[in-house]
C-alpha cells in the first residue's frame, strides 16, 4: 500500500511541476494575448451554442406540453 501511495504522490508532484511549467512559458509567452483571445472567442461560441441548443429544447418541450 505505501509503494501505491508513493507513486500517487510523485505522480500529482510531477503533474503540478507540468502545469507549473505550462503556466510560466504562457505567462513569458509573446503570443498570450492572442491565445487569451482564441480562448474568449471559444468559450463564447461554446456559451452560444449551449444557450442554442438549451432554447430548441425548451421550445421542442413546450410544444410537446402544449400539444398533450
Amino acid at each position: 500500500m505505501k509503494d501505491n501511495n508513493n507513486s500517487k504522490i510523485l505522480l500529482a508532484a510531477l503533474a503540478g511541476a507540468a502545469i507549473g511549467v505550462a503556466i510560466g512559458y504562457f505567462l513569458n509567452s509573446d503570443k498570450k494575448d492572442e491565445i487569451l483571445n482564441d480562448i474568449k472567442d471559444g468559450a463564447s461560441k461554446l456559451k452560444d451554442d449551449i444557450t442554442g441548443k438549451f432554447d430548441d429544447l425548451k421550445n421542442s418541450a413546450e410544444e410537446h406540453f402544449k400539444n398533450t
